[in-house]
């Protein structure tokens, strides 16, 4: 997992830093549930539920979950294409202790390079204030910034709870990734 995290020039604009968030989250996010074994992602911090193994396999559907909603309209594909999650809400979080370490690190680095792909299309086709394809229920569409805020901060939030989980494992703590 790619945990290199590139500074944007100093003269950067608003789409320009805004993805740098998103991609510093996602560094950060790679390094505090990089290298780990089975017992390492599937260990759980009484009373909380989670693993490091369900927060790689929960980012991954919402990557997916964002280009299909927001950005393309693509399905999301395997294996979210085959779960109904109005009846089971919290598979991508249960299923991911039968994942092997390589299924999971594999599912969210393909995740992150196929939304990556569909991010680039969408902002080169009208930027930031370009509407998505998901309409509230007034009939407004969201605009690309607002999408891209939010799946921001479900990294900044998620890589809290990683950071956290992470420190109770095997006591790595720290903000970003060591510089190579």
């Amino acid at each position: 997992m790619d945990t290199t995290i590139e500074e944007p020039p100093p003269t950067a604009d608003e789409t320009e830093m805004l993805l740098f968030a998103l991609e510093r989250a996602r560094g950060q996010f790679a390094w505090k549930t990089g290298g780990l074994d089975a017992e390492g992602l599937t260990r759980r911090h009484p009373p909380s539920e989670m693993t490091l193994g369900g927060l790689l396999k929960h980012l991954s559907m919402l990557e997916a979950f964002y280009i299909a909603r927001d950005l393309s309209g693509e399905p999301m594909g395997p294996p979210w294409d085959g779960v109904d999650f109005v009846a089971d809400p919290t598979w991508d979080w249960r299923s991911a202790d039968s994942d092997t370490p390589a299924q999971l690190y594999d599912l969210w680095e393909r995740s992150v390079e196929r939304s990556r792909a569909a991010w680039a299309a969408a902002l080169a086709d009208g930027g930031l204030d370009r509407p998505s394809r998901y309409a509230l229920p007034t009939g407004e569409h969201l605009n690309l910034r607002r999408v891209l805020v939010d799946l921001i901060e479900e990294y900044l939030r998620h890589t809290g709870h990683a950071d956290l989980l992470r420190e109770a494992f095997d006591g790595l703590v720290g903000n970003d990734p060591p510089r190579s």
